[in-house]
């Protein structure tokens, strides 16, 4: 369907309960004076954000979300239609003073909003980036229509993802992907952009030509595009409810832009210096509280008003009794502890229960490559978890660059392994929302570095079990093939693994064998938390790495080494390529080989056991010395280990470069088994 414009006023619905929206706007604008003229001068408010002017419309909109399975994902300004999903005010009030209870027992800024409404839809956890929002709720209407049409929920039929954006976020590269997700499958999905003409200070000009994104994607394919005045009830009303209506009956992506005025400063803080008096009046021109109040008759409006006043005051008041959280309980909620589930997100918090497992592997049988090993688990946990989804650039018809994938589409369907857009934001961040509406989606980032467009969704992803306070949680396994091959170069061949053990929430896995590799995938594919799944592109053909099939049961557990060889003189701690480097460097010598196999968690105490026997420790990895993993090794082994040693604790690694292309420089550059050999007979002596 081609695009459609819509600028033009409709006639009232004679219907539609203006009383309803007054009620909600009124206890809105109560909420906000109450920030502002006490809790914020209080200094009991630290980030404050009036929603006045966006309040209206947004209240509406909030009120066409009558599905079970709707979703919302916002922005900061987006309190109003969090009240109309039936959030508690005091939990409005109370987040935003950082106290206990509310959207995540004072862990995140209060204005970062989430609700997972058991009976109702829900509002999915919105982020501090701005354009955040937008990949994720994109997964989510993906993921509506897959349970919709692929595993046949009918309940789903007529579910929608609404995500709210401010009109500079239309410059973000997530707004630029999720657009062409949702108009690529024709999604269920609306686009709510609230143009209030600035970002911060900047004007909208900056941030789309003319300053209008409606009037510029007027003939994007199969959008639906609206726009209109969002202070006058009427029209937006009118234009919300054909908004919706479109999305919900399955006519594609809708975009709908509202001009608002931002009544107040961006924040508290902001003064608004940069707006002369002129464009501040006018402003205040357009509030559309004095529209909406010529809508309902003065009694009406009047109790109203007492009744919002009396609603926000009780709120503050239960808000104020609230305790701060308990500090001791600030370290929980980082990954799933195994016994408090998420009460959104992921296929656990759905009554998924893993089936039987072994961690002992069938040893006879023929040997079989990395490669084959990833293909095969992925293979049996697609054929026994309707749920699962491989995905990302040319993972389906090609295979996959590395052939991981080669045959799964044709076997299982353009509906569960399939190719993506060129947009690593737009891959991770409709996993994320695909993970919140219950599946389990599997994609791949073709290289280690082209991750780096996607790290916000990462860095989201993976801290979102902590800062919901375990509300909420996207349990995804992200593939990321890297490290060297043939040859090297800086956009092929990074490995950089310690980014993500530093970004709280994500479990790594660096597996160096077959048998190793179709172990911890599975682990993570029925597991409850994300997972980065490292692939190492030397390892997946090498001889070295072969293995029999683990057989369809064998489940790796996170956190434990692999003893590769045992010796008296000394501890190699490595994993993956460097593991069959330091196997031959050792040939002849009484090393004990360590293959930590996963960085997050990673097993001290198995490490600290063989130092304290071996008494001394080399540490041998891929990536660049500085600030590498095997420096939080070191550090543990020195604080924990230090009387047990007779030499100082070693570390070969790569020079702070990138990976050279030429073959001759790469393996000047990695730690050669040569070069490792020389370091063990230095430490040993």
């Amino acid at each position: 369907m081609s695009a459609t414009a819509l600028s033009t006023g409709r006639a009232a619905d004679p219907g539609f309960d203006w009383k309803r929206v007054a009620s909600f706007v009124l206890l809105s604008r109560a909420l906000d004076a109450i920030e502002e003229t006490r809790l914020v001068p209080e200094k009991k408010v630290f980030y404050q954000f009036s929603a006045r002017g966006h309040d209206l419309a947004q209240i509406v909109l909030g009120m066409q979300l009558t599905h079970r399975h709707d979703a919302i994902c916002g922005y900061y300004r987006s309190r109003p239609v969090l009240l109309t999903l039936g959030v508690d005010p005091a939990d409005a009030l109370g987040s935003s003073m950082a106290r206990a209870g509310g959207y995540s027992d004072g862990r995140d800024i209060g204005a970062v909003f989430n609700y997972p409404n058991a009976h109702g839809p829900s509002a999915l956890p919105m982020c501090g980036g701005v354009g955040a929002q937008y990949t994720p709720t994109a997964g989510w209407a993906q993921a509506l229509e897959y349970r919709r049409t692929v595993l046949g929920e009918k309940e789903y039929d007529g579910a929608i993802g609404v995500v709210l954006g401010g009109d500079a976020s239309v410059a973000t590269n997530g707004f630029w992907s999720a657009l062409t997700m949702a108009t690529t499958l024709k999604l269920p999905m609306l686009f709510y952009i609230e143009d209030n003409g600035y970002g911060i200070s900047v004007p909208s000009d900056f941030q789309t030509p003319g300053a209008d994104i409606a009037a510029n994607l007027a003939s994007f394919r199969d959008l639906h595009v609206l726009s209109g005045d969002g202070t006058e009830p009427q029209e937006a009303a009118a234009l919300i409810r054909d908004a919706v209506t479109h999305v919900r009956g399955r006519k594609g992506p809708c975009l709908l832009r509202l001009t608002v005025p931002r009544l107040e400063g961006h924040s508290f803080q902001d003064t608004q210096a940069y707006k002369s008096k002129a464009t501040v009046d006018s402003e205040w021109a357009r509030d559309p509280v004095p529209k909406l109040r010529k809508l309902l008759d003065e009694r009406d409006w009047n109790q109203l008003a007492a009744e919002a006043e009396a609603t926000a005051d009780d709120a503050r008041a239960r808000a104020e009794a609230r305790e701060i959280a308990d500090p001791s309980g600030i370290t929980r909620h980082v990954f799933f502890d195994g016994e408090a589930l998420q009460k959104k997100g992921g296929q656990w918090s759905q009554g998924y229960a893993p089936p039987p497992s072994t961690d002992a592997p069938v040893t006879s049988g023929q040997r079989i490559n990395m490669v084959t090993a990833i293909r095969r688990t992925l293979e049996h946990e697609l054929a026994v978890n309707p749920k699962l989804l491989v995905f990302g650039e040319d993972v389906g018809p090609k295979g996959g660059v590395h052939a991981v994938t080669l045959g799964l589409q044709e076997k299982f369907g353009a509906e569960r392994v399939f190719d993506t857009s060129l947009s690593e934001e737009g891959i991770i961040g409709r996993a994320v929302g695909m993970a919140l509406a219950g599946l389990v989606p599997v994609p791949e980032i073709q290289f280690r570095k082209y991750a780096d467009p996607a790290c916000e969704q990462l860095n989201d992803c993976g801290t979102m079990r902590w800062r919901t306070n375990n509300r909420f949680a996207a349990p995804i396994v992200v593939r990321i093939p890297g490290g060297f091959f043939k040859c090297g170069d800086p956009w092929h061949s990074q490995t950089n693994e310690v980014q993500f053990v530093h970004s709280p929430g994500w479990k790594v896995a660096v597996p160096s064998n077959a048998e190793d590799a179709a172990g911890l995938l599975r682990a993570a594919l029925r597991g409850n938390d994300p997972v980065i799944f490292f692939e190492h592109r030397a390892m997946l053909d090498a001889p070295s790495a072969r293995r029999p099939w683990p057989g369809d049961d064998f489940v790796l557990p996170f956190g434990s080494a692999r003893t590769v060889r045992e010796g008296h003189d000394i501890t190699l701690v490595t994993w993956g390529a460097m593991v069959e480097r330091c196997e031959e460097a050792a040939e002849g010598l009484s090393a004990e080989i360590l293959d930590l196999r996963t960085l997050m968690p990673w097993d001290r105490e198995g490490v600290l056991a063989s130092v304290r026997r071996t008494r001394r420790c080399l540490i041998v990895h891929e990536d660049s010395i500085s600030a590498g993993f095997g420096a939080e090794v070191a550090a543990t082994v020195a604080q924990e280990a230090f009387f047990d040693l007779d030499a100082p604790v070693s570390r070969l690694a790569m020079p702070d470069i990138p990976s050279p292309h030429n073959p001759v420089l790469m393996e000047a550059a990695l730690p050669s088994v040569e070069g490792i050999r020389a370091r063990i007979e230095e430490l040993i002596g």
